[in-house]
């Protein structure tokens, strides 16, 4: 059943990878669209915890954690996504599952079987085959930093996910602390961003006042407006808020290292998007890798 909820939680993912990657070329404040992204899991999870009459247990609180690691992951991510290439940063955010894997074994000593273990290895070359990218050289490393970054952060996310199942953390109240904690996180960088931009108009106003500065000194305005830009973050967040339920319901039910693997899948639904919606083709090595995914999750689903 485990895998039907990791699944579910790629689907959930891909959507998000798509928007992300859309939005990550606008005008607009990413801190304030990530805002507004965890800011709506607050909301729907709160409401599904309250509905769902869900104790509020102290086990709950780590989910204050899961949103730490979860803010720089996603706002690395997405800098990534912003100022190097893509392609690097999409291999890179593959790899969490071999993190999520070998943290899982350290921790509560969670082995895979031999069958368990061949399938991650086909699932997880199939991701990187997926992604790998030609034009990617040493010399043309632009945003792996950021895409290093989240590469661990996501790793962590996935582990104290898989942590708070282990506790028998209350599932809606842990994502509210999780989402609440990331939002206040995005909420002080995006109330330091409007006190430095603030900061700069009154220096640029000062110096133009003297006569000494041109209208092509001011900095640039962001073309969307906060508002505009919020309220589409808590529209991505819709995707991102169901996908936590699905991967935490998933590690609860599964072994961390295969749901890990699992979720990532999510890089596919990008593909196909891309593929019939900007209408690019898809090169050998992008379907030899999707058919070795989907092989690997065949062969899991059969014998694991």
């Amino acid at each position: 059943m485990w895998i039907l909820f990791a699944i579910l939680a790629a689907l959930c993912f891909g959507l998000r990878g798509i928007l992300y990657h859309y939005t990550s070329q606008l005008p607009l404040s990413r801190t304030v669209l990530l805002c507004g992204v965890f800011s709506m899991g607050a909301v729907v999870c709160g409401a599904a915890a309250v509905l769902s009459g869900q104790p509020w247990e102290t086990s709950a609180l780590v989910g204050i954690q899961m949103g730490v690691f979860s803010f720089v992951a996603n706002a690395s991510m997405f800098k990534g996504f912003a100022v190097g290439k893509a392609s690097l940063v999409a291999i890179l955010t593959a790899l969490p599952a071999v993190l999520v894997v070998m943290g899982a074994y350290l921790l509560w000593g969670e082995a895979l079987s031999y069958i368990q273990l061949a399938a991650f290895a086909v699932i997880v070359a199939g991701i990187l085959l997926v992604r790998y990218s030609n034009d990617l050289s040493l010399s043309n490393l632009q945003g792996a930093q950021w895409g290093l970054l989240s590469l661990l952060m996501f790793a962590c996310n996935d582990l104290s996910g898989s942590w708070s199942t282990k506790l028998e953390a209350p599932l809606f109240p842990t994502l509210f602390f999780m989402f609440t904690s990331g939002s206040i996180c995005y909420g002080i960088w995006w109330m330091k961003d409007r006190l430095a931009r603030k900061k700069f108009s009154l220096a640029v106003a000062s110096v133009s006042a003297e006569g000494s500065a041109t209208t092509e000194t001011a900095a640039p305005a962001t073309t969307w407006g906060e508002r505009r830009t919020f309220l589409t973050g808590m529209l991505v967040g819709t995707t991102n808020a169901v996908g936590m339920m699905m991967i935490v319901t998933a590690f609860d039910l599964g072994k961390a290292g295969l749901v890990s693997a699992v979720t990532a899948l999510n890089v596919l639904i990008v593909l196909l998007y891309t593929r019939f919606v900007v209408k690019e083709q898809f090169s050998r090595i992008e379907v030899t890798g999707m058919a070795c995914a989907f092989g690997g999750i065949l062969f899991l689903r059969l014998f694991g």
